[in-house]
């Protein structure tokens, strides 16, 4: 995998790997060793690959692995923001190289992109300061090039089932210019109201029926939108408002174990 020119002129620095557990365990190791960033890694296949609440993510080769290190990217509470920073970025890059997609792909608050309603692509943001050292933040982002899992909870589908002959060295030669150009356009947070303006344009579900599961059970309501800190706001079906930091959004309910439309 290589770097695109625009990515290699801003400094940004590539390490490709054959199999490594975790593409972000492996970037946050870099982190606590002083590794200087920004700092692309990148795997054929992750043998221990992660997706948000610590679930599995299938990572077999044909797929994109890659987590990317930046060090004091904005102000510490600014640094969730860059889930949707890069969400913006990975649609760019698969929009470069297959532009017939393009009114095909959306976003799944809080962190997937859909393909044809079914999920494509995730990221997951992790961050830390160690002592006496900056903050750290690590962008991984795993996106389903040549195939999907055939149980995930969500429905999954990869970019080859739809036509686009895409490799992970395609993909990822366009995603490191995106993510420069993405991360730009946020300015440590500065950008943000223009981040979520553009999310929100590709964004599916908003003013629709929906369930959101997270620790605390489900809750069930309309997708009013986002508030300025990227948070889901929920028109309850019994009156008010409730603002969600995090869970996961189906656009239906499951009874029976089958999956039927949510009902207002």
């Amino acid at each position: 995998m290589q770097l695109d020119p625009i990515a290699v002129a801003a400094g940004v620095r590539h390490e490709a790997l054959a199999t490594v557990g975790s593409t972000n365990q492996e970037a946050r190791i870099r982190a606590q060793r002083g590794e200087r960033a920004p700092l692309w890694i990148t795997a054929i296949e992750q043998t221990q690959g992660r997706g948000r609440m610590g679930r599995s993510w299938v990572s077999p080769a044909g797929n994109l692995h890659a987590s990317l290190l930046l060090r004091e990217p904005s102000p510490p509470e600014r640094a969730p923001e860059l889930a949707f920073v890069a969400a913006l970025a990975l649609r760019d890059a698969v929009v470069a190289e297959a532009p017939a997609l393009a009114p095909a792909l959306f976003f799944k608050w809080p962190n997937d992109l859909l393909l044809a309603d079914k999920k494509c692509a995730g990221i997951l943001i992790e961050g830390e300061v160690e002592p006496g050292q900056s903050l750290c933040v690590v962008v991984g982002i795993g996106a389903n090039c040549a195939s999907h899992p055939l149980d995930a909870a969500y429905p999954a589908t990869d970019l080859r089932s739809h036509g686009a002959a895409m490799t992970p060295e395609q993909l990822f030669r366009h995603l490191s210019a995106s993510m420069c150009r993405r991360i730009a356009q946020w300015g440590r947070g500065r950008g943000f109201a223009a981040v979520l303006s553009d999310w929100l344009a590709a964004a599916c579900n908003v003013g629709e029926e929906i369930t959101v599961r997270n620790g605390s059970g489900e809750k069930h309501g309309r997708f009013a939108g986002l508030d300025q800190s990227g948070r889901l706001v929920l028109q309850l079906r019994g009156g008010g408002t409730e603002k969600i930091s995090a869970g996961d959004v189906f656009p239906f309910e499951l009874r029976g174990g089958r999956r039927v439309p949510s009902q207002a």
